[in-house]
């Protein structure tokens, strides 16, 4: 789970990412989700987004997408959407740790 401090880092570095997954009209379907997948494990952190003509919003995508890869949704504004998922073997970010209490 991440935390504030996490994603503001994470929204900072997403702002230069090109959107690479977009769902269209056809919806979520496999294929979408194992590219998402497949993103994840190479890069860590996606944008994604989802045109007009799709039958599901943003958040919608955004949530069944994180479910089914086991990403985390880092932040949904209009229609787009950042996830976030650490590449266990070869983590390339570095999040700032969580403050001890």
């Amino acid at each position: 789970m991440l935390n504030s401090k996490q994603r503001a880092y994470l929204r900072s570095l997403a702002n230069g990412l090109e959107t690479i997954l977009t769902v269209g009209k056809s919806g979520l379907n496999p294929e979408i989700v194992r590219q998402a997948n497949d993103a994840l494990k190479a890069r860590e952190l996606i944008k994604g987004r989802v045109l007009e003509t799709s039958p599901v919003t943003s958040s919608e995508a955004s949530e069944r997408i994180s479910t089914e890869t086991s990403a985390e949704t880092v932040q949904v504004i209009g229609s787009k959407f950042i996830l976030y998922r650490e590449n266990e073997k070869n983590p390339k970010i570095i999040l700032p740790k969580r403050r001890k209490k």
